[in-house]
């Protein structure tokens, strides 16, 4: 049986990968420290993994063959500069190990696009350099290369899947589609940029099946999770103003843009899709009126 622990459950990314991780014949077990999603047969462990005392006592109880870590520090308004992301730096080195000590064998864990360097736009794994420009670009770099490093060394099998742009259910409020839609229903005035940046962006339960197939192959080292098709920003503005019926409550070049604002960051996507297999399944359209739906529901606004 493929045993899987995934941090970060009950969080964006994490509650999403639950169900495919069962499709693929996995015993799920999740990590939470806050509410845990009601999910059937997935067996939860509320432990703090900054801890490093419930951080071994919870791989020593689960003793998975696989590890799918999303667990970090991620609050929209300060996770670029915070120092928590030290903090996160040093559990996720430590989690690995312990994972290595007690028979672990596959880990797959969540980096960012971040880490690239930006004035290349067009990113790839095996051309583009790193050179993150924020703090947390910079940790999570130093992180995957530490670690792919001790995979190498110890012999556990380890992929380092960078995260692009997402959207979908559950977003942390502050982020671009959960201000807009927002701001959309409740009819008050969207300040955006020009809006002609082009990005990558890819609906979270496609980011999550993408990460659930990386897990289930043995394709090592850094992997785009991507679409690889520019987006502008202002076609998702866009988009969602005609779902909801507010283009003129729309004014682009409200907000400037910042000096090292790249135009241009987006994934090379062929590792994924001829190495891992996998290739997205949800249309922007089709994935921004899922989550305008979901927004819309009573209890979310």
């Amino acid at each position: 049986m493929k045993k899987v622990l995934v941090t970060g459950a009950s969080g964006f990314i994490g509650r999403h990968s639950l169900q495919f991780l069962r499709e693929r014949g996995f015993e799920v077990h999740a990590t939470a420290c806050r509410r845990q999603p009601d999910f059937h047969e997935i067996r939860w462990h509320h432990s703090d993994l900054t801890d490093p005392t419930q951080l071994r006592a919870t791989i020593a109880e689960v003793r998975p063959s696989h590890l799918l870590h999303f667990a970090w520090y991620a609050v929209p308004k300060d996770y670029r500069t915070s120092s928590e992301n030290l903090l996160w730096v040093q559990s996720t080195i430590d989690l690995v190990k312990v994972f290595n000590e007690h028979g672990g064998k596959r880990a797959v864990l969540a980096g960012t696009c971040f880490e690239y360097d930006s004035r290349y736009g067009f990113c790839s794994e095996l051309l583009t350099p790193l050179k993150p420009n924020t703090f947390y670009g910079l940790c999570k770099a130093g992180t995957g290369e530490i670690l792919r490093s001790y995979a190498e060394t110890c012999g556990i099998s380890l992929a380092w899947g960078r995260i692009f742009f997402l959207y979908g259910p559950y977003e942390e409020h502050g982020r671009l589609v959960p201000t807009v839609v927002k701001a959309l229903l409740t009819r008050e005035q969207v300040n955006t940029s020009h809006g002609q940046q082009l990005r990558d962006f890819m609906h979270v339960a496609d980011v999550a099946n993408g990460f659930a197939a990386l897990l289930d192959c043995d394709v090592k080292g850094p992997v785009n999770i991507g679409t690889g098709i520019p987006t502008p920003v202002a076609s998702i503005v866009n988009i969602l103003s005609d779902i909801l019926g507010g283009r003129s409550l729309v004014r682009f070049g409200a907000i400037s843009v910042p000096a090292d604002d790249p135009p241009l960051l987006v994934a090379d996507t062929r590792k994924l899709n001829a190495e891992v297999g996998f290739k997205p399944q949800i249309g922007l359209v089709a994935g921004l009126e899922e989550t305008v739906a979901w927004w819309k529901a009573a209890e979310r606004i």
